[in-house]
Parts: structure tokens; sequence; C-alpha cells
């Protein structure tokens, strides 16, 4: 999301983890108009074992974005809710997060006073570690990978997120949900992920107790977006021609 929010925001003091730890920010000798907040813990199995490392970058390392004295939009995400709806989350809707991941995102919303939350979900793009690029390299190598089919989603390509990021910052201070259009299994998404990509690997469907994952993840995270972002599946497309 940081390499797509740089591109989306040229004029942006952009900086990576070298040049900005948030859990020991550096002085930066001037105030900024806004602060694009990207960083965070985002092992959401890692989480449950080292919930202090989680809590250290994603709520003390939010609390010491938010000491910069700028305006601050804060990237969260689906993971704020039990997935018990059954229906697309709105952002009055109530949290009530079921891993560490969660919740320390969540009690990382609570540090931005001024500014905007803006929770998104299953984040793919061309760079750093997820799904897509994932699937891509186990699609190169195998003949078949198991993938749960009892979670959905809505898979949100990190250009279109950061696109749609410029105009939200016009808008008045609150909590907003971007999304991509649709939604998916995570077992549909590696089928569209193989098909797309031209590789022939299957996937073979299965419940997320067969995985003995430490979190719990939502079975139902849907966003009702605010702004309209293309579909996952117009996103894919897109990052797998940056992928070449």
């Amino acid at each position: 999301l940081g390499t797509a929010l740089a591109e989306a925001f040229p004029e942006a003091d952009a900086r990576d983890r070298k040049a900005f730890d948030v859990t020991d920010p550096p002085e930066l000798g001037y105030r900024p108009d806004v602060v694009l907040h990207a960083a965070a813990w985002t092992d959401v199995d890692g989480a449950e074992s080292d919930p202090s490392g989680a809590e250290r970058v994603n709520v003390e390392g939010t609390r010491n974005v938010v000491a910069l004295g700028a305006p601050v939009l804060y990237f969260s995400t689906d993971y704020v809710f039990d997935g018990r709806k059954g229906a697309p989350y709105t952002p009055t809707d109530e949290p009530a997060p079921q891993s560490v991941y969660g919740r320390t995102k969540l009690e990382g919303e609570q540090e931005v006073r001024d500014g905007w939350i803006v929770r998104s979900s299953w984040l793919f793009g061309w760079t750093g570690k997820n799904f897509v690029r994932t699937m891509l390299g186990l699609g190169a190598d195998r003949d078949e990978v198991a993938v749960v089919d009892d979670q959905v989603g809505s898979p949100t390509f990190v250009g279109h997120l950061a696109a749609a990021t410029r105009g939200l910052v016009e808008l008045p201070y609150g909590t907003y949900h971007l999304a991509a259009a649709g939604q998916c299994s995570w077992a549909e998404f590696a089928e569209a992920i193989f098909e797309e990509a031209g590789l022939s690997c299957r996937v073979r469907r299965i419940p997320t107790a067969e995985l003995d994952r430490p979190a719990r993840r939502p079975a139902y995270s849907v966003l009702r977006s605010d702004t309209a972002l293309p579909h996952w599946r117009e996103g894919l497309r897109d990052c797998l021609a940056r992928l070449g």
C-alpha cells in the first residue's frame, strides 16, 4: 500500500520503514499537512504469539504518528469485525475483533483524533507479501493448492485504494470504508488468479478449521464502500499487468 500511495501522491515525502520507523520515529524537521499512515503489523497469526509486538506497531506506532501534530489518514482493516453480520459492514456497525491483529488495529483507530480512518480489506499489489504474489509462486510450482472456502471478503487492489484516497482527504474527518466491488472466498480468489495468469494449478477447497491457524478470522467481512472502487477482478487484472 505504501508503494501505491507514493505513486498516487507524487508530491508526498514518502518514507519506508528504514527512513521512518513508527515505533521510534525520527524528527521530521517540519510539520506535515497530512500524514498517510500505512505502516502496520499485518502478520495476523504472528500477532497471536507476539501481542506486545503488534501493539507496539499498531497502537503505539499510531500514537507516535498522531504526535507529529498533523491530520492523520489511518488505514485499518475489515478484521475489526467478527464476521457474523452476514451482510456488508458499514462504518456505523459495531466492531468486535476476534484476533490480536484486529484488536490492535481497532485500538490504533482510537488513537486518531483529527483525521480519517479508512477500513479496507484483503489488500494485494505488485510489491510486498500478499495473497496474489503467494498464489502465483505456488501455482507455478504445484499442481494443486489447498485454499479455504468459508471466508468471504472483497480483495482490494492497492492501486485502486491509493487512487481513491486522493479524493478522501477532501472529505470531512471520520471513518470510511474503501474496498473493491464484489465479493469472493479465498478459494474463488485463488482460482481467478490462476485463470487470469494462465496457470493450470488446481484449487482444493477446504474449511478454515482444516488449517488450524492461531488467529480467528471473520467468516464474512465484506465492507460497504463509501466510494465506488473497481471490481476485485479488475483489480486482479491490473495487478497482474504490473507484475508483467
